[in-house]
Formats: C-alpha cells, structure tokens, sequence
C-alpha cells in the first residue's frame, strides 16, 4: 500500500476523495476531492492538515498553535487533539465540489472557516442539549418522535 507521504514526497501534491464525517459540512465523505500539499512553514490557525494517528491518516483543522505542537478539532467532531508539528504531513490547498474546485484562499472558504470554529460553543451546547433530550424522551417513551423531529432537515 503506498503511504500519503510517499505520494507527497515524489509528486508535491495528493488528491483524493474524502473519508469519514468528521469534516462535514465542508468536505462530504465519498463527494468531494482533496488536493493536499507539502506544507512549507508552520501551519496556521483553520488551515485543515492531513497527519497521521497510528497507522491512520486524518484531515481535520488547526484550531489553534502552540509550542511544537497544533491543537486540532474536525468540523463536525468536538474533541481537540494535540498534533506534534512532525505529524503533519500535508496541508488543504483546494476541494473539488460538484465539479468546482474551491481554494483555501476564496473569501468564501475563509469565511466559513472563521465562522464555523466561531460557532462551535452554540454548536457543542446543542448538542449536548440534543442528546439530554433524547435520554429524557427515552425515559418518557418519546424517542420515536423526538428522533423523527431531530432528522427533519
């Protein structure tokens, strides 16, 4: 299997189609593609690096940097990791949605960035609201409808 810093290392750049959640809504698993690059400096503060966890490569945004390390969250998860500078292998340059592609640089993309990391305490207390009212309903024999109401779109 050939390793994402081997590709990185000979062609500068890698593309592919996303994996997992945890970067919706910007990056739709199995829709969109990635165009990543050897980052050439210190990452900063929402841009999304690609870094390895084990043997797993993950993709998810710099939400803050410190000491030799980044702290690290992915836009739909909640939980902050520590990334040692070493583990970053890569750096988000541009996403192909729908046959667009869109650069990290767009007003748009910055945008949504700054926004969506700017939201996330309304966002971690709904949902820990969300799941307090399901516990609740559950008790009461409600949870049929109150998951119904919650997957409405």
């Amino acid at each position: 299997m050939t390793r994402f810093e081997d590709l990185l290392r000979e062609d500068g750049r890698l593309v592919y189609k996303t994996k997992g959640t945890s970067m919706e809504p910007m990056l739709r698993q199995n829709r969109d593609l990635v165009i990543i690059e050897v980052p050439f400096s210190c990452l900063q503060k929402y841009d999304v690096a690609l870094y390895k966890r084990g043997e797993s490569y993950v993709l998810h945004r710099v939400i803050g940097v410190e000491d030799g390390y980044y702290r690290i969250r992915g836009d739909n998860t909640y939980a902050v990791e520590r990334v040692p500078f070493g583990n970053v292998i890569g750096v988000l340059t541009a996403f192909n949605r729908k046959g667009k592609q869109h650069t990290v640089t767009e007003r748009g993309y910055r945008f949504y960035a700054r926004f969506w990391n700017a939201i996330y305490p309304l966002r971690a207390v709904w949902r820990k609201l969300r799941t307090l009212l399901v516990r609740a309903a559950k008790k009461l024999g409600l949870a049929p409808m109150l998951k119904k109401l919650l997957r409405r779109k």
